[in-house]
């Protein structure tokens, strides 16, 4: 099974408020586990909680800045792998046509 943290242990460790921790969940930007009605985060999502929590809590921005913060990196890495994926195919245009068999 993969490590997880508690939403309680959570919000100890890291000083906020359980309606913010849920009101992540619930929008969307954190998926969580549930067993015996306690509801867990996957230690591998804990950079993105971190995240989330210092964008609201140090630069208060509340929750639909964050849902559109998070929607505008996740479309800017999106825009970047293509960008990647033609500058490949662009280069194997470029290398084809100086080798003359294009």
């Amino acid at each position: 099974m993969s490590e997880r943290i508690s939403r309680e242990e959570l919000v100890k460790i890291y000083n906020i408020e359980v309606t913010f921790f849920d009101e992540l969940v619930d929008s969307g930007l954190l998926n969580v586990e549930m067993e015996n009605e306690i509801r867990y985060l996957m230690y591998e999502d804990l950079p993105s909680f971190e995240r989330f929590t210092n964008w609201h809590y140090d630069l208060e921005i509340n929750l639909p800045g964050l849902e559109v913060i998070h929607e505008m990196l996740r479309k800017m890495e999106d825009l970047k792998q293509k960008n990647r994926e033609l500058m490949s195919k662009l280069s194997a245009i470029s290398d084809k046509y100086e080798e003359g068999s294009f």
